[in-house]
């Protein structure tokens, strides 16, 4: 496997030459960036007149991600919205002496638990380790299901920040990483992530036999990524 670069109509594209039979376009949340993998023997003339024809599709797949929305900068202060799991909630602050925890109370406050004098950024970490530790205690019930559904088996996943993807898979090794920002995400943008993963241990590349499968074991997978794509993202680490 090999990758190249090429600019078609001012829009630079990652080009990935690898062991397959047709050639695949995508542009990925939520900056718009394209990559174009393309069977190893193809005439590089080819593959400039296939971008050039996808170029519509192309931007206005970068319009529809350049429109959507940013969450601000987190500051960590009483009446700031966080999100958990789909849901808005509004941060309460409380110092206090012992450990610094995160409590949901009435389906409208995240308590944040800090000791006193805590700075903006000791309570950010205290937010994003409860944060991981809620989305790996949630993670693996969820594997077991779907592994069961399509009948495949990871040998390992984990929770990463990832800059560029909600998840990857590693096929050779059957390990998935999950990109922490999920944890505030609806539990079905999770489930979604979490199948189109598993199912590349079925099918590597993003070929018709791999939308043919995601089809048959999650049919409303386009609605679940809809969604995903149309929720904020985190305007001080999402920079793709």
């Amino acid at each position: 496997m090999s990758t190249e670069h090429l600019t078609v109509a001012g829009i630079d594209i990652d080009l990935i030459r690898k062991d397959i039979k047709n050639i695949h376009l995508a542009v990925y949340p939520p900056s718009g960036r394209v990559r174009i993998a393309a069977p190893e023997q193809m005439d590089a003339n080819a593959i400039r007149l296939f971008a050039i024809s996808k170029i519509p599709w192309i931007k206005k797949h970068q319009r529809k991600f350049a429109e959507q929305h940013r969450e601000t900068p987190r500051e960590y202060v009483n009446g700031e919205s966080h999100y958990f799991m789909g849901r808005r909630y509004l941060l309460n602050i409380i110092e206090h002496t012992g450990n610094n925890k995160v409590v949901i109370r009435n389906r409208k406050y995240m308590d944040l638990y800090v000791k006193y004098g805590a700075t903006r950024d000791q309570k950010e970490r205290a937010v994003w380790e409860w944060y991981r530790r809620e989305l790996k205690s949630t993670v693996p019930d969820l594997v077991a299901k779907w592994e069961g559904v399509i009948g495949v088996k990871c040998s390992y996943w984990g929770v990463k920040y990832m800059r560029t993807k909600w998840g990857t898979c590693n096929t050779t090794a059957k390990r998935i990483w999950l990109n922490l920002e999920l944890a505030k995400k609806p539990v079905e943008c999770l489930e979604y992530i979490i199948v189109h993963e598993l199912v590349h241990l079925h099918e590597r590349n993003h070929t018709e036999r791999f939308v043919s499968l995601m089809d048959r074991f999650m049919p409303n997978w386009r609605l679940n990524r809809e969604v995903l794509n149309s929720l904020p993202v985190g305007h001080e680490k999402w920079g793709y």
